[in-house]
């Protein structure tokens, strides 16, 4: 089993920055997809961005140039920096974790989900 808890959530004016961290327990994640997804109000859970045990990532065109997934296996950890914040990426943020590890968009691949974080982006 793992263990996901998210942390660095919370409100921040248009333009931005905020870091979120996924510290991960149970097992090491060195093997592990992981990805950040996100969920408005009244929408489907997203992608955002994800890294592979092999360190590639994908990027949600919504989020690219913008957003910076990381991961530091030596402390079970995966990062998401978010610059540039806008009000349409207010939502809670999710970090997940696949036992295979490439890159899913599909929510379904991710057997290990955090309780999520929110991300306010308002003036």
């Amino acid at each position: 089993q793992v263990q996901l808890i998210e942390s660095g959530g919370g409100l921040v004016q248009p333009g931005g920055s905020l870091r979120l961290s996924c510290a991960a327990s149970g097992r090491t994640i060195g093997g592990y997809g992981m990805g950040w997804f996100r969920q408005a109000p009244g929408k489907e859970r997203e992608v955002v961005a994800l890294i592979s045990s092999a360190i590639t990532t994908y990027y949600a065109d919504s989020v690219k140039g913008r957003f910076t997934i990381s991961r530091d296996n030596a402390k079970n950890t995966v990062y998401l920096q978010m610059n540039n914040l806008k009000p349409e990426d207010t939502a809670v943020y999710y970090c997940a974790a696949s036992q295979t590890g490439g890159n899913y968009i599909s929510t379904r691949s991710y057997a290990y989900w955090g309780q999520g974080t929110q991300v306010t982006v308002s003036s």
